[in-house]
């Protein structure tokens, strides 16, 4: 069997098969395995990329009948059962397509051409790379206006991602670079998060949604709600209520959507361009072919499950278990999602919410010494909040540490076959372009080029 694409899904669904009397092919673009939740924290430069990114091949050496193949997906022909690549077509009894998402500009063009996603590892190098760009320039810039515009940041978008990002990098510019910069007057940074509708993390409880307003707030992060883009260029984005932010950087997190591997495929397709699947997870008419996680379509009580790690991983499951009941001639039952509770918690580490952890404070160190689940940070990075918040009590409390850690984390800790911050070598594919040109010639489209390469 074949299973496309290397995120939770896709190794998940590799190890559920450890036992199972078939041969899996892991089939991935990049040669690496991706800790999206801690994406923000590269593009911060909190962390080395090596700290999120794991060889693809050195998590399944365990496996004893799972290989992998470095390959894109071009097509495939269902008929004869061939998955087209740019490395050959591959024969498969099973297909499990894991293809994941990616960075949704819904069409607008011109924000796609100037602004800079936060998917991909590539995107965050990019990103990186971009922002000490931009002070490198400020820091020879012979106007305090050009300086102003290359230390504005606008960061569209209000979910976890855009507000971790946007605490992340108030903190990098005043507690780090500020003492790299000592002859640039940081009074003229200013970081903008835009946010459509009227609160943050709309997908959130309540006060999960106050705490994050509140913290932003005490970072100096200006929040702009109801704000939706029109347009972006290489000065800016403008508003659809008249107003305009002349930022030098434009980060876009207003959301994401399904991998176009299934619009590829002429499998049928739901909104965002996920692909329509039955309580099998297979898709109409290819029983013999499993769709799971973001690219998956799959409605549980009348709503879609969203786009979360912890569905994902259940549905790979679910598929591997479909797929020893058939080899095994026994009847498989149905999918139904589990919601284990917590996992939303785990996020906005940047912001300090986690485990009864106040957020950090102006001149308080940001990088601390490496400790057990630590990850090099003196963050509680990706543990659940304290059990008195799940059950409503609106905050964890002080001085106490919940027991065990998020699921998205224990199993990535148990991908993985040692420590991440001493054990992981870089990949080498997709990550060796470490450079980004400066941001004082044509637009930033060109950076998202550079970092893909």
């Amino acid at each position: 069997m074949v299973i496309v694409g290397a995120g939770f899904g896709g190794l998940t669904c590799a190890r559920a098969l450890k036992r199972a009397a078939v041969d899996v092919l892991l089939v991935d673009a990049n040669n690496y395995h991706l800790f999206t939740p801690l994406l923000y924290q590269v593009a911060s430069s909190l962390l080395d990329p090596s700290q999120i990114a794991q060889a693809v091949r050195s998590l399944i050496r365990p496996l004893k009948n799972c290989d992998f193949r470095l390959a894109r997906v071009r097509g495939a022909d269902f008929e004869r059962k061939l998955l087209r690549t740019d490395a050959g077509d591959l024969a498969y009894d099973y297909l499990v397509l894991a293809a994941g998402s990616e960075s949704n500009f819904f069409g607008n063009a011109e924000v796609e051409a100037h602004a800079i996603g936060l998917k991909e590892l590539p995107d965050g190098l990019a990103l990186r790379n971009w922002v000490l760009g931009c002070f490198e320039a400020a820091a020879r810039a012979s106007s305090d206006e050009e300086r102003r515009r290359l230390l504005t940041f606008a960061v569209v978008g209000g979910g976890p991602t855009g507000v971790e990002y946007a605490g992340a990098l108030q903190e990098l510019t005043h507690l780090v670079l500020r003492k790299d910069y000592p002859r640039l007057d940081l009074s003229l940074a200013r970081i903008v998060l835009i946010e459509g509708t009227g609160s943050l993390l709309g997908a959130f409880d309540p006060r999960l949604r106050e705490a994050a307003a509140r913290s932003l707030k005490r970072k100096d992060v200006e929040v702009w709600f109801d704000a939706m883009v029109a347009t972006a260029d290489q000065d800016g984005v403008a508003l659809k209520d008249g107003r305009r932010l002349d930022a030098r950087t434009v980060v876009w997190t207003a959301g994401v959507k399904a991998s176009d591997l299934g619009a590829a495929l002429g499998l049928p397709l739901s909104k965002g361009g996920r692909i329509r699947v039955d309580g099998l997870l297979n898709p109409a008419g290819h029983p013999e072919v499993f769709v799971i996680g973001d690219l998956a379509a799959y409605e549980q009580d009348g709503e879609p499950l969203p786009m979360l790690i912890p569905v994902a991983m259940q549905e790979a499951r679910h598929a591997a278990s479909v797929i020893r009941a058939r080899v095994e001639g026994a009847i498989p039952r149905d999918f139904r999602y589990s919601d284990p509770g917590g996992d939303p918690a785990f996020r906005l580490s940047g912001l300090g919410l986690l485990a009864g952890r106040p957020p950090l404070q102006r001149g308080q160190p940001a990088l601390q010494a490496p400790g057990p689940d630590r990850l090099g940070l003196g963050l509680p990075l990706l543990r659940p909040a304290d059990p008195a918040y799940r059950a409503g009590s609106g905050t964890a409390r002080p001085g106490r540490r919940s027991r065990g850690t998020s699921t998205t984390w224990r199993v990535f800790k148990k991908l993985s076959a040692t420590t991440l911050a001493t054990r992981i070598a870089a990949p080498t594919t997709s990550i060796g372009r470490r450079g980004a040109p400066c941001p004082t010639g044509a637009g930033s489209e060109k950076i998202r080029k550079s970092a893909s390469g």
